[in-house]
């Protein structure tokens, strides 16, 4: 049961404490690894996880996060209020989570020496510059502050792109989008209902290379269509007009 897998995990890290970057990357890993098995996905996987720098991914949901570590040992950076969430918050920050506080001028700074200590211990950083999840038929515009200190940092960026979709036949009133979306649905009658969904499969594609932005990190707003671009071409999926700001 998924539920071993996270009594498990718990008392991994009781016992463990995982405290170097490294450490706790490969705690995520395997903790993730274990799950996805355990859930009976399907993980079909185009291209290499990078060895460094940053991965930039568009967002369906939480189930994201774990199909990502699973691929690859890494570090995500994440909303600050994450951190204050019963049990879920503690094991995050154990996983090695780098958090940052949305709408407070300079929190992307000020987790910029944060994310330059995990690349420099040679654990890739991911997160996903839409900033909230969205339903997968479009990406939606990329925020700029993370992406334009990852930039600043000399950091390579890769864009990956994630999809899901449903290989058997789970009746007319579901579809891959109950996989991943949960809106408002309580998180734990979301994750019951996922998990008594049957055949899921997950798509993952990294880029072959990192992206070639054309300008610095000065122009954000640039950097960030280019990367959403990037993301994008993984998977063709429609494009807007839209620059977040």
């Amino acid at each position: 049961m998924l539920i071993a897998v996270f009594a498990y995990a718990t008392l991994q890290l009781l016992i463990q404490r995982p405290a170097t970057h490294q450490q706790r990357a490969e705690w995520l890993h395997q903790f993730c690894l274990r799950a996805i098995r355990r859930m009976g996905f399907t993980v079909r996987q185009h291209g290499t996880f990078p060895q460094r720098g940053v991965v930039i991914s568009n967002h369906l949901g939480y189930l994201d996060i774990i199909a990502l570590a699973a691929s690859h040992p890494c570090a995500f950076v994440g909303k600050s209020e994450i951190r204050n969430w019963p049990f879920l918050g503690w094991l995050t920050a154990m996983g090695g989570t780098v958090y940052v506080r949305r709408g407070k001028g300079g929190s992307a700074g000020r987790a910029k020496s944060e994310m330059q200590s995990a690349a420099d211990a040679g654990v890739p950083l991911v997160f996903f510059p839409e900033g909230t999840c969205s339903l997968g038929d479009t990406v939606l515009p990329f925020r700029s502050g993370l992406l334009s200190e990852a930039i600043t940092a000399g950091l390579p960026v890769t864009a990956a792109h994630i999809s899901y979709r449903l290989t058997q036949d789970n009746g007319p009133h579901r579809s891959h989008s109950d996989v991943s979306f949960w809106d408002d649905t309580p998180l734990l009658t979301h994750i019951f209902r996922m998990l008594s969904m049957r055949g899921i499969e997950l798509d993952l594609r990294f880029a072959e290379s990192p992206i070639a932005f054309s300008v610095g990190a000065n122009q954000r707003k640039i950097a960030a269509e280019e990367a959403r671009t990037a993301v994008m071409a993984l998977r063709n999926v429609p494009q807007t007009e839209m620059v977040a700001p």
